[in-house]
């Protein structure tokens, strides 16, 4: 009986780390918060991870696609987002943690729409994650 308990046991720690580490956030600074606007090429709700790929230009008018990283498609739209919020064509503004590397992507936080469409939420800042 001590062997069946003990081995269920260690299946279920098996399968519990792999999302535990699926689901990490080490990647990103979380100790701060990074604001940008641009414009959004692409929304993608999907599961596990929902990501929005942003247009953004820097001092020099040269344009880098940032891809953030949200929650779940069923997490965004708890958070009270829907699906026309926001969507390819957008201005937006962003609250992101960035990745660790350097590189153009970011753990998103809250995305403030900026396109000037109240019944899609203009001005109202939105969880993502």
């Amino acid at each position: 009986m001590q062997f069946k308990l003990l081995g269920a046991a260690a299946a279920a720690l098996a399968l519990a780390i792999p999302a535990a580490a699926h689901h990490s956030h080490g990647n990103y600074d979380l100790s701060k918060w990074t604001t940008m606007e641009g414009i959004v090429r692409q929304v993608v709700l999907v599961t596990p991870h929902s990501i929005v790929y942003l247009d953004v230009k820097d001092a020099k008018g040269e344009v880098t696609t940032w891809s953030l990283e949200a929650t779940s498609a069923r997490g965004v739209f708890a958070n009270g987002v829907k699906k026309e919020d926001v969507q390819a064509g957008d201005k937006v503004k962003v609250r992101c943690h960035l990745l660790r590397d350097g590189s153009s992507g970011c753990l998103l936080g809250f995305i403030t729409p900026d396109h000037g469409d109240v019944a899609r939420g203009h001005g109202i800042e939105r969880e993502w994650d």
